[in-house]
């Protein structure tokens, strides 16, 4: 039993100090960005029965303890406030993908930014995975997209915004006007800002002249338009129709089609009935108008929204969406690899990489990103300190029973001799 007392106590000691080991990296990484925990599992060796009677068994006595597992932390780290729109947490379960060394590394760690080639990198060069947009060539916004659907997850690939950007201008097609021209003869004008295919913006000018002889019920005006920069220097095109009205107002006919913008085509488009020019009397005269196009713009910067779409914002202010942030998952997060404190590789036991999908089937993240802020350790000075109390605390305990089967010993030779 002496002997036994001994052994069990060597191996307490090295088992507590392999968990003062593991708790006191935990402790040095309190301050590191996306730094999961390592905990500790111990087990029993063998154990010995003992018989208290004859024939009968009903007690054992372990002969010590051994470090069986180093698992990790599964908890969620505190959230850092950043100043960078590519710092990156996320809120739930799941994983950044970073391209490693001929496999892809996953991490909690959103510490990213761009190199030289406008790549977005982790601050020592790893490639963030995500799937781009596929709406930028040369320079300019071919696309504009309210999302991008994630692909699978051998399609992720190295994401690229680049620092230059231009969102191309969009002619205007179509010009619609709204308002009362009323009934007398005085002259009536709307007015409407067109865009061109150069991004320059030109006034489209409509003037209704009631016409002499009228042919009731209702009024007949004559209508012309004229598109014009905005300085008025230069007349890109005039063009001349009539319009009539039934006897309560309504527009029933217009022969003013489109106009020509500088090289693009615009549709007037003056409504029907009540629902656009009206020519009611004894009623305020008014005028309103909407055109679609737009100038064009370049990029302001880039925001990442909750869902991890890399959205371009451009001074014209028009957005788009040009990448979306990757998040995987694992059946088991605790078989992953640690490559080191903060990046894991997949493993047999964690099975591979995938992502969740909607009732559509489609991939989705599964989750929420913030940016401007980073996850912080999952471990806390508070818990690692008592635990290091209590690995140490049981460290001496164990040390002392190496000491007393010692001295039992020392005393059984001594009473021998």
């Amino acid at each position: 039993m002496m002997t036994q007392a001994f052994y069990s106590g060597i191996s307490g000691v090295k088992t507590h100090s392999a968990g003062i080991d593991i708790v006191s990296d935990n402790l040095a990484n309190v301050s590191t960005v996306g730094y999961r925990g390592n905990d500790y599992e111990f087990s029993s060796l063998f154990d010995t029965m003992v018989n208290t009677t004859e024939g009968s068994v009903n007690s054992t006595v372990g002969i010590g303890t051994q470090l069986s597992a180093t698992p990790m932390m599964e908890g969620i780290g505190s959230e850092i406030l950043s100043d960078r729109s590519t710092d990156m947490a996320i809120l739930g379960n799941g994983w950044f993908g970073v391209q490693g060394e001929g496999k892809p590394l996953y991490t909690r760690d959103g510490n990213f930014t761009f190199d030289k080639n406008d790549d977005l990198v982790t601050p020592d060069g790893y490639h963030v995975l995500g799937t781009m947009g596929g709406n930028i060539k040369d320079g300019v916004l071919t696309k504009t997209l309210s999302e991008i659907p994630l692909g699978s997850v051998a399609a992720q690939e190295k994401l690229n915004f680049p620092k230059s950007l231009a969102y191309p201008p969009e002619a205007s097609t179509i010009a619609k006007f709204d308002g009362n021209i009323g009934t007398e003869t005085n002259v009536q004008t709307m007015g409407a800002t067109v865009i061109d295919a150069n991004s320059d913006k030109n006034d489209l000018r409509l003037e209704f002249t009631k016409k002499d002889i009228q042919n009731p019920p209702g009024t007949q005006w004559n209508v012309k338009a004229v598109v014009k920069s905005l300085d008025g220097k230069t007349v890109y095109d005039t063009k001349t129709g009539s319009v009539a009205f039934d006897e309560r107002g309504a527009l029933i006919s217009s022969t003013l089609s489109t106009i020509n913008n500088n090289g693009s085509t615009v549709k007037i488009d003056l409504g029907t009935g009540f629902n656009g020019v009206v020519s009611i009397g004894n009623v305020e005269t008014s005028s309103s108008s909407v055109a679609d196009g737009t100038i064009g713009g370049d990029l302001q910067g880039y925001d990442i929204n909750r869902n991890g779409e890399v959205v371009a914002t451009f001074t014209n202010g028009r957005q788009s969406s040009v990448g979306k942030i990757a998040v995987y998952h694992f059946t088991n997060e605790q078989g992953l690899n640690r490559q080191s404190g903060t990046r894991f590789s997949e493993s047999s036991n964690s099975g591979q990489a995938m992502f969740f999908k909607d009732a559509q089937g489609k991939n989705i993240l599964g989750t929420d990103i913030t940016n401007f802020k980073l996850e912080g350790s999952n471990v806390t000075m508070e818990y690692g300190l008592t635990e290091l109390i209590i690995l140490q605390r049981s460290y001496d305990a164990n040390a002392k029973s190496i000491t007393t089967a010692d001295q039992m010993m020392q005393k059984a030779l001594n009473m021998g001799a």
